[in-house]
């Protein structure tokens, strides 16, 4: 699964030599876009490798719609993050927040030995979120010629997410139907649709989020078995391949052009 798109993509780090990596990192404009992924339980319907699945897949697929050959490569997706609050379904394998972070750091800084410009950390799991804002600064730090960028790949959708769903806010949230969907269209092998069940999320507080767009201005933490039994929280009945297909083909559209926008920033550097 993780490399799978080495001998697919003309982006892939892992497809290179190193004098390949060494002279597409010289180049100027260049990125390494970095994926961070998890292993953990997506309720009965999706696998665990679900979130490492899926930034992989839009991280190949925002350089596969770039409208410009540009400096580009992409590591292999990195599949343990910090996931705590799945434990206890089992299933789940999560780092510490020091061994999660160390490990980000060093790939990025090894990476960017090479020469490259400019670093995007690319996020799949919502609990790596601040785990990638506090790369991007240690990173940013140690590196002040190079331009150290971190996102979380869903919010890429926030400009047409309410185009494609049907769930009201609570239903696009773990293993729900953003996940759900995107599975069925670029895995749908790996999801059992007769087992596919989730709890709509509900808010304790009035500024707790519930949606993976709507995400609140309070952190709180739970362990997800007092979100839901299943361990699917949200809408994923409403999940379809075609939705998939849609929020893939726009997650790529908007990474494709964040990385121009990125290419354009530094090659002027």
């Amino acid at each position: 699964m993780l490399f799978e798109s080495i001998g697919k993509s003309s982006h892939s780090w892992a497809a290179k030599t190193y004098e390949e990596i060494r002279t597409i990192a010289e180049q100027e404009g260049s990125i390494l876009l970095v994926p961070f992924g998890s292993m953990e339980q997506h309720g009965h319907h999706l696998p665990v490798s679900t979130d490492t699945i899926l930034v992989n897949a839009i991280a190949h697929a925002g350089g596969e719609q770039l409208e410009n050959d540009i400096p580009l490569l992409i590591t292999p997706t990195l599949w343990a993050g910090r996931s705590p609050h799945h434990l206890p379904f089992g299933g789940t394998i999560s780092l510490d927040t020091d061994t999660a972070l160390k490990t980000l750091c060093s790939v990025a800084e090894t990476g960017l030995e090479n020469g490259f410009d400019a670093l995007l950390f690319l996020n799949g799991h919502g609990g790596n979120i601040s785990l990638i804002d506090d790369a991007v600064s240690e990173v940013g730090a140690a590196n002040l010629t190079a331009e150290i960028l971190g996102l979380t790949y869903f919010h890429l959708a926030s400009s047409f997410v309410d185009d494609i769903r049907e769930s009201d806010v609570g239903g696009i949230s773990h293993g729900g139907e953003f996940e759900t969907s995107l599975m069925l269209h670029l895995r749908p092998d790996l999801v059992h649709e007769e087992a596919i069940t989730g709890t709509h999320r509900e808010a304790t507080y009035d500024t707790e989020g519930r949606d993976l767009f709507d995400n609140g201005a309070l952190s709180v933490y739970r362990p997800f078995t007092e979100y839901s039994e299943s361990g699917a929280v949200g809408d994923p009945h409403l999940a379809t391949a075609d939705k998939g297909q849609r929020f893939y083909d726009g997650l790529g559209k908007e990474l494709a052009k964040l990385l121009e926008q990125i290419h354009t920033e530094t090659h002027s550097y």
